[in-house]
């Protein structure tokens, strides 16, 4: 299922560009620009087993994806600028922001780097936790637990199960099964099963962040250079909406709180984390906007348009499956996004004539974790 539907969507976005249908419909579509969804940066090749790949994506290709946003005439600019031109009323040329979540260390190691030589400014949104090293990249630790084991005993939904996990593609079944079921559940059950798994695999995650997270010295170093945004990405890494509202707005300014003191500036921006439509609301974006943050982004895809709310920026990932000039090309035109909305209009409307709606339908995204996800 996971490769199916990679290849579906692969193949959609070739046929939007090289039919022409995208560049056609651009200047319908594109609105005012796009801010980007990554998290790593790193050469090696991806492993067999390595279903959190998809949050990874080249050197090279990183190259790509600003020759490609160059070439489509849109400008790379800034989250303080992205804000300002998103306020402005006079027309100006299309823009494009890069962000990073996380604060991974491969981002100053191999992200920055191609920014520097071409001059660009980019943005790294850090939950405090992380960067204390005591955060829990969970999704990583279910991934290497499930790359150690057999087979994987785990309660889910109130049942036991036994998921075989020997071959390649059991490990991949038995990663997606488990990841998409805690991700519905509460954040406190979704750590405590995956810190039982890694424990029954005899995997210890106790340095898993501070080997792959920059420490705050790190962010600062990186933080001097003007071409670098450090914004705020709660404390713990929650999915906020989960949260009681008191608890949720103190994720969100204490975080952002945090990094003024350590960087010594104002925190203006902020990432929802998991950031879909689950994990943050109009409730969450209310709290950031009270909050005085300039902007807050989350994963819905879409382009930028005159009507984004400013907390609650829709993005597009650049992920490891995509790595291609055309499909950033098709993504950034906004085409595929505005189809995607007719075709739900439309079947809104058949529905609100009474169609039966299935009961049988796959929850949005439930195929595999991608960039846009965690």
């Amino acid at each position: 299922m996971r490769r199916t539907t990679t290849a579906l969507m692969q193949s959609a976005l070739s046929a939007f560009h090289y039919s022409g249908l995208a560049a056609l419909l651009a200047p319908f579509a594109r609105g005012k620009g796009v801010i980007f969804t990554l998290h790593s940066v790193r050469p090696e090749p991806p492993q067999p087993f390595e279903p959190n790949r998809i949050l990874t994506v080249t050197p090279a290709f990183l190259e790509v994806a600003i020759e490609t946003v160059r070439q489509a005439g849109y400008d790379i600019v800034s989250l303080d600028e992205a804000a300002r031109r998103m306020k402005s009323g006079t027309a100006e040329r299309s823009f494009a922001c890069f962000t990073f979540d996380d604060g991974y260390r491969d981002n100053r190691d191999y992200a920055y780097p191609v920014f520097k030589r071409h001059g660009l400014p980019f943005a790294i949104y850090v939950p405090t936790a992380y960067a204390d090293g005591e955060g829990e990249l969970w999704w990583l630790v279910l991934e290497a637990a499930i790359r150690k084991a057999n087979g994987v005993r785990v309660s889910l939904g109130g049942k036991e199960h036994t998921l075989p996990a020997a071959s390649v593609d059991e490990k991949y079944r038995a990663f997606e099964r488990i990841y998409w079921s805690l991700r519905s559940g509460p954040e406190a059950m979704l750590r405590a099963t995956v810190h039982q798994i890694a424990e029954d695999a005899g995997y210890d995650s106790s340095t898993l962040c501070r080997d792959l997270i920059m420490d705050w010295d790190e962010i600062r170093a990186l933080a001097a250079d003007p071409l670098v945004t450090i914004g705020a990405h709660t404390r713990r890494h929650f999915a906020v909406a989960r949260l009681p509202e008191d608890e949720a707005r103190a994720e969100i300014a204490e975080s952002a709180s945090r990094i003024e003191r350590e960087l010594g500036r104002p925190c203006r921006h902020f990432s929802f984390p998991y950031g879909d439509a689950t994990s943050a609301g109009p409730r969450d974006f209310a709290i950031a906007r009270t909050l005085g943050l300039e902007t807050a982004v989350t994963t819905h895809k879409h382009v930028l348009r005159a009507d984004s709310p400013m907390t609650g920026l829709p993005r597009i990932s650049l992920n490891g499956d995509f790595q291609k000039p055309r499909y950033v090309s098709a993504l950034m035109t906004g085409v595929p996004f505005a189809l995607r909305d007719v075709a739900q209009a439309a079947l809104a409307r058949v529905r609100g004539r009474g169609a039966p709606q299935s009961t049988d339908a796959p929850a949005t995204g439930a195929t595999r974790p991608d960039a846009a996800s965690i």
